[in-house]
């Protein structure tokens, strides 16, 4: 039996143990809903991350195997780029549809239903030939669903919290380890079968992931009362368009965007551009908002959500890295004893189910000495700490130039650690904090806008990747090195540290605009 199996069967050893742990000693705390919910995120993350874990792989191996490696490599990082960009786009108008006509129940359906059928597109194309064409109709079918689906599960569960609920932040924590389980499990599991089997298996695995979520979902709906329905269902089916109700107007229009996202991931250039006005819109009317809120607190905490978007952008720009770059490196030029490279996109995640539980327990207990940290020194803590992930990786990688070998495998662990402790300063309570700062009519759009930020944060990445990627004096192992290096110190060092500089400074400003909220 080889490590990669080896590592698979523990990985879901490990989880049928743990999971159970988790619910077992939180069920008298939360409710029933958030465990329903931590279970169809759960099986959604896993056929996200599933397929996320090899899609650079394939893409720069399988996909695009007839061009030269350098064009291979920065188109398919352009391509990841510009898809994870409109898939955390997609959910602004998710959010805003979920709260004006779906309700939160059936916009999480509709969109995992969608997402189950592009993952079964990707696997058939791979085991039929690799068509480009039916390639990108799949991501762009993958990018809508997702703007369904993710930001209205999260908003779902924060209605059955009061926004200055004690539990808030440890019912985010908790379903963000659901989060994780899915991602453990997805690279050890669709990773290993995509490289070692088949490409077609991995996605196909991705697929039947998520469709057992959706059943999740569905077969414990009631255990979510009378929460996440229309806010009109006479108006949701009420004829409104060549006798088109306005439940069928979005699903028919759902499916006119596909293949204008397909195009706009394969011509990836011009998603700058829209990526820069849809931003602009979307911060400006925040800004209007905040200005001309009848109520000056709930302005200024849009505000304080508007700063707070920004540093959270340039945290995943170099944290989503791990799907790009830093998989190329890792299959390229890290000792990986044995161990399937996808596989290590599960290094993330185990640390997180370890870690979350020790960070609920930290933040509970300096919440009750009225010690706690504020969310945004919350985030400058997670920027320092994704700095050093960067400072380590780029000794590893200096001394791998230096020494003519492979970058040992203890500079890629311990940098995925201090990136999953800055992720857990910054993620679960970021999620949290926006259905606390968001007024209570636009929290979907709000949440919305908040992955838009992560959408910012995988176009740039795909760039940095393309900067790695560009054209050198020579192709030399050293020089290809540097590359990696020279990015990484640039923007994961000095460029993080500036930033956290200037948010200690804003700190004491946007504590006092947050008007209590904690």
């Amino acid at each position: 039996m080889n490590l990669g199996l080896m590592l698979l069967i523990g990985g879901w050893v490990f989880v049928l143990i743990w999971v159970p742990l988790v619910v077992l000693s939180q069920r008298k705390t939360h409710p029933k809903a958030l465990f329903t919910l931590f279970f169809a995120e759960m099986w959604e993350r896993f056929s996200f991350y599933g397929m996320r874990a090899f899609l650079i792989l394939y893409m720069t191996s399988e996909l695009f195997s007839k061009i030269a490696q350098g064009e291979a490599d920065a188109r398919s990082y352009g391509i990841y780029g510009a898809f994870n960009a409109l898939l955390y786009a997609a959910p602004i108008i998710g959010g805003m549809i979920a709260d004006k006509v779906f309700g939160f129940r059936r916009a999480i359906i509709t969109g995992g239903l969608m997402m189950a059928a592009a993952q079964f597109m990707l696997s058939f194309n791979a085991y039929t030939g690799n068509k480009e064409f039916l390639f990108f109709i799949a991501l762009g079918l993958l990018a809508i669903g997702n703007g369904f689906f993710k930001p209205n599960i999260s908003s779902f569960l924060g209605t059955f919290y009061d926004r200055n609920d004690k539990r808030k932040d440890s019912a985010f924590t908790i379903f963000y380890m659901g989060i994780n389980v899915g991602a453990l499990l997805a690279p050890l599991t669709c990773g290993y079968l995509a490289r070692e089997v088949h490409w077609s298996l991995g996605f196909l695995l991705a697929g039947l992931g998520m469709l057992l979520g959706l059943i999740v979902f569905y077969r414990n709906m009631r255990k979510f009362e009378d929460k996440g329905n229309p806010p009109d269902p006479v108006y949701l089916h009420k004829p409104l368009f060549l006798g088109l109700s306005p439940n069928w107007l979005i699903i028919l229009g759902a499916l006119i965007c596909i293949p204008v996202f397909s195009l706009l991931i394969d011509a990836e250039g011009i998603t700058n551009y829209i990526m820069i006005i849809a931003g602009l819109l979307c911060i400006g009317y925040l800004l209007f908002t905040s200005f001309t809120a009848e109520d000056r607190a709930e302005g200024q905490r849009l505000l304080v959500f508007i700063f707070l978007f920004f540093f959270h952008m340039l945290f995943w720009v170099l944290f989503e890295q791990a799907g790009g770059s830093l998989n190329i490196l890792t299959d390229r030029f890290v000792e990986k004893h044995g161990i399937e490279t996808s596989q290590f996109q599960a290094v993330n995640p185990l640390f997180i189910i370890l870690f979350a539980p020790v960070f609920t327990w930290i933040w509970g207990l300096l919440s009750k000495k009225n010690m706690e940290p504020r969310t945004p020194i919350k985030f400058f803590l997670a920027l320092i700490q994704i700095a050093l992930g960067y400072y380590i990786i780029v000794l590893g990688t200096n001394g791998a130039i230096s020494s003519g070998q492979m970058i040992p495998l203890a500079y890629l662990i311990f940098m995925y650690m201090f990136h999953t402790t800055g992720e857990l300063s910054l993620s679960p309570v970021g999620l949290s904090v926006v259905t606390k700062l968001s007024p209570a009519k636009t929290v979907g759009f709000v949440m919305g806008c908040w992955f838009l930020s992560i959408a910012f944060a995988h176009k740039i990445g795909g760039i940095l990747g393309q900067l790695i990627a560009e054209p050198k004096a020579d192709d030399s192992r050293e020089t290809i090195l540097s590359g990696f290096a020279d990015v990484y110190m640039n923007w994961g060092v000095w460029i993080v540290l500036g930033a956290a500089a200037i948010l200690l400074l804003l700190s004491p400003a946007l504590k006092k605009w947050m008007h209590g909220v904690h």
